[in-house]
């Protein structure tokens, strides 16, 4: 089960929650801008998430789009491992990221912190929460969110209720107290807008909310 919002530029152009005509086993949106998307799955059970880390000091210009990462896993056939050895090793020629992949066995975060730091962990089952730093990382709306969703799972035991339940969390503008902004470098207003889970702004916010259930007899994704 995956719940997730998509912050992005407003004037990006995308494409909604569909299948891609050009490769009708994927369902994800689409970036317009560069094809590659942030989140998505197969009929397969495939499934690839990305998130970009925050930190502008270590941002190159010329480097390929993040969201070609997620496309190309989804498109493949590789294994996750396989896969995320092949990112591990040209995870320079992108800008920083967090990228979670699943091939039905086995479910993969690389994380690259836009220097030379290059990191390949397999999740453990559990609940996992990942934002624009490293996994677990304590910002507000990541513990907030995190808390949220242990909630929903308990109360909502599947179904509509567990969906309804996400969508709720990932509603959520509460902004954080200024004392427990991150300091990731782009300033304290900019910390200000990040702070809530969702974030609404005339030219930058959330864009898309998505949540994904997956088990052994279906799949079942909402944009």
């Amino acid at each position: 089960f995956a719940a997730a919002n998509r912050d992005e530029f407003h004037h990006r152009p995308t494409a909604p929650l569909a299948f891609w005509p050009d490769a009708p086993d994927i369902l994800a949106g689409r970036d317009l801008e560069s094809g590659g998307t942030w989140m998505g799955v197969t009929r397969t059970r495939r499934f690839a998430a990305l998130t970009n880390y925050r930190d502008p000091s270590s941002l190159q210009s010329g480097a390929k789009s993040r969201g070609l990462l997620v496309s190309g896993f989804l498109s493949g056939n590789a294994s996750a491992i396989d896969y995320g050895e092949t990112v591990r090793r040209g995870a320079r020629d992108y800008n920083g990221f967090n990228l979670l992949l699943c091939d039905g066995r086995t479910l993969l975060w690389i994380g690259h912190q836009g220097r030379d730091e290059v990191q390949v962990c397999e999740l453990a089952p559990g609940v996992h929460a990942l934002s624009n730093h490293l996994p677990g990382t304590p910002w507000p709306k990541l513990v907030r969110a995190r808390h949220a969703f242990h909630d929903a799972i308990r109360a909502a035991r599947g179904g509509d209720a567990l969906f309804e339940a996400a969508y709720s969390l990932l509603s959520d503008e509460t902004q954080a107290a200024d004392e427990d902004l991150p300091d990731t470098g782009v300033g304290l207003e900019w910390e200000r807008r990040l702070s809530p889970v969702f974030i609404r702004g005339q030219d930058y916010g959330t864009r898309s909310s998505s949540v994904l259930q997956m088990t052994t007899q279906h799949i079942r994704v909402e944009e």
